[in-house]
């Protein structure tokens, strides 16, 4: 096979060219990928190229050497870093093997066609080094594009430290900068949304684009251990954000509306607060902050929360396991009903003078009265810091008798 390449190489060499000329031609016709991308000039030329290398490689492997790759990878590569469509790359590589058969025969039968049986038996040769030239392409191809997108996850996830962190650089971008790469309007909108660690369904549903059909545009920041979202809100009400994460089954805090992006990194602080008011199971586990603003002044403040705990609630809290879980979820109840016994008893699926007694109950030990505004806010902060504070008191049972 090698002595016939030899002797019709000067041949092959202008059908090669011709076929070139004539491939690049139907490619900017018929692929508007290519015709977007490339030029003629530098589509044929490299049409010719790889024309020309599988020749070499039909040579390499009749001495027993495999061909060379380093081109055809160069070529994936190119395509990848270009935005060029895969499938494109390949259909024109594919007729250019065509072509190179066709080519290939036609000047054996032009040189000695008594050559052609000995050429009909390289054939299965010369497809297997075009095989390997597209395996080393497509496998370029999807490297570099692994690469681009590991690059733009770490652009994007650096962009939104500087908004949700305030991390800039002096050197780096300003949150008005920031924003206007990750295509945020200068003014707007925006809340952050904060998520619980162990909210798995948060990974697996996370978008940079919208979350579905008329949702707020969401760009998630995922790193170990956290779960944040820069929500673009738009025209939707703070709420729907609550119903962005309503499917997902995750523990989240919302903080408040914002209109700049220089002002996202205080959202994000205040975010991680709404979490930590959020209720561990039952009900909407998403708090929005502005709907338990005294929640979240007790989380912001761990030691007065603790001092708070002692002072209106100790009593309380040195009870025996059961008598300390029924008086705080009674009172957890009656909070909730705004203070309503009917409502409370049937939240609780017992007789409202039940209700009554533990609550009484309650003011006793802790000395503060119901009927005062003063230390109802006591008792509801108390509250709030045990249920923050890790004793298991957080949320009611279905049932408590």
């Amino acid at each position: 096979m090698e002595r016939i390449v030899e002797e019709i190489r000067e041949d092959l060499s202008r059908r090669i060219a011709v076929a070139a000329d004539r491939l690049a031609d139907r490619t900017l016709t018929e692929d508007p990928a290519y015709a977007a991308l490339l030029g003629r000039a530098e589509l044929r030329e490299r049409i010719h190229r790889h024309l020309h290398q599988a020749v070499e490689g039909l040579v390499r492997s009749t001495r027993g050497l495999p061909p060379e790759l380093a081109d055809a990878r160069a070529v994936g590569t190119l395509g990848a870093e270009r935005g060029l469509p895969l499938a494109s790359l390949l259909a024109t590589h594919r007729r250019g093997g065509r072509l190179l058969w066709q080519g290939l025969t036609e000047a054996v039968a032009a040189h000695d066609r008594a050559e052609l049986p000995g050429l009909l038996a390289a054939a299965a040769v010369l497809w297997d080094v075009l095989d390997q030239m597209t395996d080393a392409m497509a496998e370029a191809y999807h490297r570099t594009r692994a690469a681009r997108s590991d690059g733009e996850r770490e652009r994007r996830a650096a962009l939104l430290d500087v908004l949700l962190d305030g991390t800039g650089t002096p050197d780096g971008p300003t949150a008005a900068e920031a924003a206007a790469r990750l295509g945020l309007p200068e003014r707007g909108r925006f809340a952050v949304v904060v998520v619980a660690d162990g909210g798995g369904g948060a990974s697996a549903r996370t978008t940079a684009g919208r979350a579905g059909d008329g949702a707020p545009r969401v760009l998630w920041r995922i790193r170990a251990g956290a779960r944040s979202g820069l929500v673009e809100l738009g025209h939707h009400p703070l709420e729907s954000v609550r119903d962005l994460l309503a499917p997902l089954g995750v523990r989240a805090g919302v903080g408040p509306v914002v209109g700049a992006a220089a002002e996202l990194a205080g959202a994000h602080r205040l975010a991680v607060l709404a979490l930590r008011t959020a209720p561990e199971s039952g009900g909407p586990r998403t708090a929005l902050l502005d709907e338990g603003l005294p929640a979240a002044l007790v989380a912001a403040q761990d030691e007065l929360a603790g001092r708070l705990r002692q002072v209106v609630l100790g009593p309380v809290l040195a009870l025996a396991e059961e008598d300390r879980r029924v008086l705080l979820t009674t009172l957890g109840v009656w909070l909730t009903c705004q203070g309503s016994t009917t409502y409370a008893a049937q939240r609780l699926y017992c007789h409202r003078n039940t209700v009554s007694n533990r609550l009484r109950r309650l003011e006793q030990l802790t000395g503060r009265s119901l009927s005062d505004p003063r230390h109802v806010v006591e008792l509801a902060l108390a509250h709030s810091a045990v249920t923050q504070g890790g004793t298991g008191e957080t949320a009611p049972p279905a049932r408590v008798r």
